[in-house]
């Protein structure tokens, strides 16, 4: 017999790849085992139940007192007789009531995959009476349907591979799964590689059935399947199902259709493409049978998408959902799982409804109420740029012919992949603005939008989830400055340095614009000092100008830009609030057809023009050691720090006013 469950703490078998020693992952709760071996991982937990370890004797060997692992070898008995020690005593007891038993007892070499005691004792019970009350045909037919006329051992049961049974040469298909599992048309190897004198013993767990259906004769056989079986014909995927290969089919069910609301059915009912994309991403590039997923697998749709395919005890899920309510059945050219919930693709939906099943919902609520569902619905090819709901956390904005106006320029002329974006592009909105796009290393914008996630294809609309509402371009540099009252100032010492005619003009301008109250911020006398040299003014403006275009959304830990005076300004991005040169940003992404504008609260100050007062009083006074002319004191050494301009300022404008000879 072969040994029970290895006890974890048997110091003989506790031991993991000592000599024929089988790794043995068990089910909490249930009878379930899963053998394995000492190259593959283990997993914690199985369709969300958790498992334990522990060793066995491999097929066909025993402990001995003492020594490690299983070192003794079996003697080798026929089929039949094997067909005991393995657990599979129903069969054995088949076997001979079918007159099998002196085959599998005699010469040859054969391969039977043994249904286990508790798969007979599973089959119902009118399944069962038709086979034992006629035991000479069709429990004899069965059996042999399970058996193979040679040795095939796990390492021959290679994927996607039949084998010709013993009745009547009907094929047994054969699976074998990256995570181990070997399945024989669709019922799981319990334990595999059982030498014989005259061949090999696999117990499986379910008896298995002739199969010599293709899916697509199921489909037309199943009444449950109509509705599928109308939407195959109209769109000539009848073909593909009845043909060689091997799929899986995730059947929709009548039902499944019944809950699609009757409008959006008749729409992807009536649109041969979108028909094609819904059917295909219900159909996946290979059979997966039910007993191969003990946990998540992500698998390709003929359609070009991915499914979850998982599991949550005994069910089956898709995408995290228990919605497959038969599963199993086996065709000639894959395998079936009937759907009660119809799986619609990205690639099948309007913008409008993309929008809805996503984290931009919100925003959907408002275009409805702006009134241009209608362009979110259709056929019109757009690109929608749509805020997600953190955006209005406060609050949908109130709708009025401003914001309709803003909404319709969140909605791009033709439909956009986002992966063939490219920086400095021009997009047409429908509101007749022109909006640009900017790539950065770590986020892709549009004007000072930027993706927030990525991008949903529909038929005939993308969907683009952005952080915030988009701001269009309303003039250049020079137009914005002049109509924000805050900047007044700015703009006369602009036109002052004679800079208004380089903000005017196309460009990628980044500007940090100083506030009325920055100015205000300084002395006076420093003020009027600076606004009456026009060079020295013209250079000071320009270190509040960088030539490339920085949105908020592009701003990381530090970026560094080059002003057009020359120095260095950096950008930088703490406790969500943008700072340039250390200094808080005022406000974030003004947008200007040549430039973006970040108001600030003061003036910046060029590194050269950081010169600590106490040497310039040092220079007044003619310092040469502790005390200079006109009895000025004075730190004996120079001081090591150089304060900010707005300090800067005023200590110069008290030197000024009490010297008066400065």
């Amino acid at each position: 017999m072969l040994p029970p469950l290895g006890d974890p703490q048997d110091p003989v078998l506790s031991v993991p790849c000592s000599p024929n020693v089988c790794a043995v992952q068990k089910l909490i709760g249930t009878n379930r085992k899963y053998f394995t071996n000492c190259k593959q991982w283990y997993q914690r937990k199985i369709c969300g139940k958790s498992t334990v370890i522990s060793y066995e004797c491999c097929p066909g060997y025993e402990k001995v007192p003492g020594e490690k692992g299983c070192p003794a070898a079996l003697p080798l008995s026929n089929i039949y007789e094997t067909l005991g020690v393995v657990g599979s005593a129903t069969t054995q007891l088949y076997s001979d009531r079918s007159n099998l038993r002196p085959e599998i007892e005699g010469p040859g070499s054969f391969t039977i995959f043994a249904p286990s005691n508790e798969a007979w004792a599973s089959l119902s019970a009118e399944t069962l009476d038709s086979l034992v009350s006629n035991v000479n045909i069709e429990l004899l037919n069965a059996l042999r349907y399970h058996m193979v006329d040679k040795r095939v051992l796990t390492d021959d049961l290679k994927h996607g591979t039949t084998l010709n049974s013993m009745y009547q040469n009907l094929p047994i298909q054969i699976h074998h799964y990256p995570n181990g599992i070997v399945t024989v048309n669709c019922a799981r190897l319990l334990k595999a590689d059982h030498h014989a004198t005259n061949g090999v013993v696999h117990v499986i767990d379910k008896v298995i059935a002739t199969t010599t259906n293709t899916i697509q004769q199921i489909i037309e056989t199943e009444d449950s399947l109509e509705t599928l079986r109308t939407a195959v014909a109209a769109s000539d995927l009848s073909s593909l199902l009845e043909s060689e290969g091997q799929y899986t089919l995730l059947a929709p069910t009548n039902e499944a259709f019944e809950k699609i609301p009757r409008e959006t059915l008749n729409r992807i009912l009536g649109d041969p493409e979108a028909l094609r994309d819904l059917l295909n991403h219900h159909i996946l590039k290979s059979a997966m049978c039910a007993e191969a997923i003990i946990a998540g697998l992500t698998m390709e749709t003929l359609e070009g998408a991915t499914l979850d395919v998982g599991c949550s005890g005994e069910e089956l899920t898709l995408n995290g959902k228990p919605i497959i309510a038969n599963k199993d059945v086996l065709a000639t050219n894959g395998v079936v799982h009937f759907v009660n919930e119809l799986l619609i693709p990205d690639s099948a939906k309007t913008v409008f409804e993309l929008a809805q099943e996503s984290e931009v919902s919100k925003s959907t609520d408002l275009f409805r109420q702006a009134g241009l569902s209608s362009h979110l619905t259709g056929s019109e090819q757009v690109t929608l740029l749509a805020p997600v709901n953190n955006v209005f956390k406060d609050g949908l904005p109130v709708i009025d012919s401003n914001m309709r106006n803003l909404l319709l320029n969140h909605i791009v002329k033709d439909q956009l992949s986002s992966k063939y974006l490219y920086h400095g592009q021009k997009l047409q909105t429908l509101g007749d603005k022109e909006l640009r796009v900017f790539v950065y290393r770590n986020n892709l914008c549009i004007e000072n939008a930027c993706i927030a996630a990525h991008d949903k294809r529909g038929r005939f609309g993308t969907l683009f989830s952005v952080d915030k509402m988009l701001t269009p371009p309303t003039g250049s540099v020079m137009d914005v400055l002049k109509a924000d009252h805050r900047f007044s100032t700015l703009v006369a010492a602009i036109q002052s340095a004679g800079l208004t005619e380089n903000l005017n003009r196309p460009g990628t301008f980044t500007v940090f614009a100083p506030t009325n109250e920055a100015f205000q911020a300084m002395p006076q006398g420093e003020l009027n000092k600076l606004l009456g040299n026009a060079k020295e003014l013209a250079n000071i403006l320009k270190f509040h100008v960088a030539d490339e275009i920085l949105v908020s959304g592009a701003v990381t830990a530090l970026v560094r830009l080059k002003s057009m005076q020359g120095d260095k300004l950096e950008v930088s991005m703490k406790n969500n609030v943008i700072h340039i040169n250390k200094e808080p940003v005022a406000e974030s992404d003004i947008m200007a057809t040549n430039g973006v504008i970040y108001a600030v609260n003061s003036v910046l100050q060029p590194q050269g023009r950081e010169v600590s007062p106490l040497l310039l009083l040092w220079a007044r006074c003619g310092v040469a050691g502790g005390r200079g002319a006109g009895g000025c004191s004075v730190p004996p050494t120079q001081p090591d720090f150089l304060p900010a301009a707005p300090v800067y300022s005023r200590i110069l404008a008290r030197m000024k006013e009490n010297s008066g000879a400065f």
